[in-house]
């Protein structure tokens, strides 16, 4: 995929979502993960975390919306369900991105809005969990950042004449022991 991005959340409380938010984007290629005045014990979560993923990428805490610090010509991105939100179809990711995603049981504070450059609604008719939201916004990204084709006029995918597909194995390879 072409530049970079990164994840976090403000204000989160529940360590299941910060879980699937950081192994979604460590799955996805993030760069960094951070939060801004998380109301969960990050150090505790470390140890349930699967995809071993705060090893694999930076990650930054902050305080307050004030601290946030994000490389040069980043572009911070906000996911808010409001009126005034760019509908996610319509909207355009910028090659270098931070996206940041509110509380379970909220939004994105005013402070942290007021330093984002865009604010992005996913169009559906009532808030998804903050997981969700976060695996959508780069599902997203990757589909119009990535080197995929343009889909199929018709149902299905792309014919690939003469090639038979690699069966898929969700395990992982084990020595075999003597």
């Amino acid at each position: 995929m072409r530049g970079y991005f990164g994840i976090g959340v403000e204000g989160i409380s529940k360590e299941q979502n910060v879980g699937t938010i950081v192994r979604s984007t460590h799955s996805f290629g993030g760069s960094f993960f951070f939060t801004i005045q998380p109301d969960v014990d990050i150090k505790a979560l470390r140890s349930s975390d699967t995809s071993d993923a705060f090893n694999h990428m930076p990650y930054y805490q902050y305080a307050n919306p004030d601290e946030l610090a994000l490389p040069e010509d980043c572009t911070l991105v906000g996911i808010e369900l409001t009126d005034e939100s760019i509908v996610m179809p319509s909207f355009r990711h910028p090659l270098r991105a931070a996206y940041v995603f509110g509380p379970e049981m909220g939004s994105l504070s005013k402070e942290t809005l007021k330093h984002c450059d865009h604010v992005v609604k996913i169009p559906m008719k009532f808030c998804v969990n903050v997981g969700v939201a976060a695996a959508i916004t780069m599902y997203d990204r990757m589909i119009c950042l990535g080197r995929f084709a343009e889909r199929p006029v018709r149902p299905g995918g792309p014919i690939k004449r003469g090639k038979k597909p690699k069966p898929h194995n969700h395990r992982r390879k084990t020595r075999k022991k003597i």
